[in-house]
């Protein structure tokens, strides 16, 4: 009886142990099961104080009387299925007839207390079917991606989701993207970790970075293009400009819309065309939007005017063309003149990390959700890299990308450097790389860095 007290003690101290300093490893040990149990056993009661029962039905009430039994209780949604997860649990809901997914998800919260859980969130998979998903602890506090994600091309994980999913940047889902964050928000890491998933991908990377190249240059192995002045940025854009008008006269020349062309080989963008005609697409990296529309003189404002119409039209036009732009800023607002906000209104997919002041979430979800700008106001400044995302449909999600040093970024840039496309449209703004003994030399058009 001592040795199982002594080893009932020490198990006991280890998760404790666990569940301070490692709650993931908690969780797999001893959390998942003894949350399983706990929603289980409690289910129905649950269900029933939450509101989330409904009355028995005519006929029920009928047979009872009729067999002189009791009278049947309220009946909880059904469990279609049941899945335990590396972060928490699955719950899959047959709702029964009268109950709306609207009902599941106001009564998250009271599930997340009752369930004993940290987190609670629902969504509609179908008519008639709601799937909840529990988390076990902050799975932001400390992100851990999961070893195996769902890669397709133009798809990174970039971030982790407060429910434990991974949340991806998909290019064809979601062209364009707007990422607003405040000086140590965490905006860069989030770049980071966009250029290192898309390091491996048969991918064309262009980057304007107004700050001397600070942020992008040290990737530029990776780059085929790059500019960090405004000058060069709006000669960079212009030839994307062309490049796009050049792909639009390809995909036009192998449209064949004849009656012998069946209808999976019309062309209609680049991923119609046959893998060996098919050009390589591009994202657009620009790292603080602010630089490229700010002037003091009738000469910028007339280069500023030529950048943004680029930048417009880039976001119109260029995602048939296989031309994706990831929009970077601390701050985007109607002040930084004429263009802006049709600019954004083309940028589906928006992220905001902790911002300072309301107008700037505004700017990011004003037009999307009300809920959302809360949230982003609401985040702290100590936990960097906690943003939320959300795009044109008005869901959002609190997500937190995973800590990735400059030297992680420049490394794997530098292992996938063979991967670089040379495209004849952007070979002036290739950027050339030196050796550290060589004197620095100003960027320019081709703009020289360190190796």
């Amino acid at each position: 009886m001592t040795a199982f007290t002594v080893a009932l003690v020490l198990v006991v101290a280890a998760a404790g142990l666990l569940r301070w300093r490692r709650p993931a490893w908690y969780w797999m040990t001893f959390g998942v099961t003894l949350a399983a149990l706990r929603v289980l056993v409690r289910y129905a009661s649950v269900m029933d104080a939450c509101g989330l029962t409904v009355p028995p039905s005519r006929w029920r009430l009928a047979l009872a009387r009729v067999t002189n039994r009791p009278v049947p209780e309220s009946r909880p949604p059904r469990i279609l299925r049941f899945r335990p997860t590396r972060t928490g649990l699955v719950l899959r809901l047959g709702l029964r007839p009268g109950q709306d997914a609207f009902d599941v998800a106001a009564a998250s919260d009271r599930l997340r207390h009752s369930f004993s859980m940290y987190g609670v969130t629902s969504r509609e998979v179908r008519s008639g079917v709601v799937e909840v998903r529990m988390t076990g602890y902050d799975v932001l506090k400390r992100v851990q991606m999961p070893a195996k994600v769902d890669t397709r091309p133009m798809r990174v994980p970039v971030a982790l989701r407060e429910d434990g999913s991974v949340h991806y940047r998909d290019y064809r889902a979601v062209p364009h993207a707007l990422t607003l964050g405040a000086t140590e928000s965490g905006k860069s890491v989030y770049q980071r970790n966009l250029v290192a998933g898309l390091a491996p991908m048969d991918v064309a990377l262009v980057g304007i970075d107004c700050k001397q190249g600070v942020e992008l240059f040290p990737l530029a192995r990776r780059f085929s293009a790059l500019a960090d002045n405004p000058d060069t940025a709006a000669e960079l854009l212009d030839a994307l400009v062309s490049r796009m008008e050049g792909i639009y006269q390809l995909i036009r020349a192998e449209q064949r819309i004849t009656a012998a062309v069946p209808d999976a080989e019309i062309a209609a963008d680049i991923w119609d065309l046959p893998d060996h005609l098919r050009p390589v697409p591009v994202v657009v990296l620009v790292d603080e939007v602010a630089e490229l529309a700010l002037y003091a003189s009738k000469d910028q404002e007339k280069r500023r005017d030529r950048i943004i119409t680029a930048l417009v039209r880039l976001a119109q036009l260029g995602r048939a063309a296989g031309i994706y732009l990831e929009i970077c800023g601390q701050r985007f607002g109607s002040e930084l003149g004429k263009g802006i906000t049709m600019l954004r209104a083309q940028l589906t997919g928006r992220t905001a990390h902790r911002v300072n002041d309301e107008t700037s979430a505004n700017m990011a979800f004003g037009d999307i959700s009300p809920d959302a700008v809360l949230a982003a106001i609401q985040i702290p400044a100590e936990l960097r890299g906690l943003a939320i995302a959300g795009d044109s449909t008005g869901g959002w999600h609190r997500i937190r990308a995973p800590h990735t040093s400059l030297r992680q970024a420049v490394n794997t840039c530098n292992r996938h450097a063979d991967r670089t496309p040379d495209l004849p449209e952007l070979a002036p703004f290739r950027p050339e790389l030196t050796s550290p003994s060589e004197a620095p030399v100003p960027l320019s058009k081709t703009a020289p860095v360190t190796a």
